[in-house]
């Protein structure tokens, strides 16, 4: 299955020279917590919540006047849609990552998955999985 299916498409995206005020302002109306920094149509790095909190607030940084690309994370580590579910559970989960990029063979940004996303997904596999277990045991011979 392509992570298309689950990830941002669309992804969120702001441009280095965005504030962070701005940066937060997309992730607020998109509902996400990362955007991809994007300039002249490649992928710079990436802006989560995790670097507004370490690396603005923290620091006692002005959102207004601070600058994405000094605080984005760069390189962002990225993924490819070749990349299975599972593979990108998995190292999400040994990177405590909870956000890639997934970018084309040109190193565009295509998509963003977030780990929510993988897991809504899961627990929408798994609860269908649960129905039809549950109606296969619930029928009472041949023919239902």
């Amino acid at each position: 299955m392509s992570l298309h299916k689950i990830a941002q498409v669309p992804p969120p995206v702001v441009g280095s020279g965005a504030s962070v005020l701005e940066a937060v302002e997309v992730m607020a109306e998109r509902g996400v917590g990362a955007v991809g920094v994007v300039d002249a149509g490649a992928l710079h790095g990436i802006f989560t919540e995790r670097d507004v909190m370490l690396r603005v607030v923290l620091k006692q940084r002005d959102p207004t006047t601070t600058k994405v690309g000094e605080v984005m994370t760069s390189p962002a580590e990225t993924i490819d849609d070749d990349t299975t579910e599972e593979n990108a559970l998995v190292h999400m989960l040994e990177r405590h990552v909870r956000h890639f990029p997934i970018v084309a063979k040109d190193g565009s940004l295509k998509a963003m998955l977030s780990i929510r996303n993988v897991l809504e997904h899961r627990v929408d596999e798994l609860a269908r999985e649960l129905h039809s277990l549950d109606q296969y045991l619930s029928n009472d011979g041949p023919g239902g």
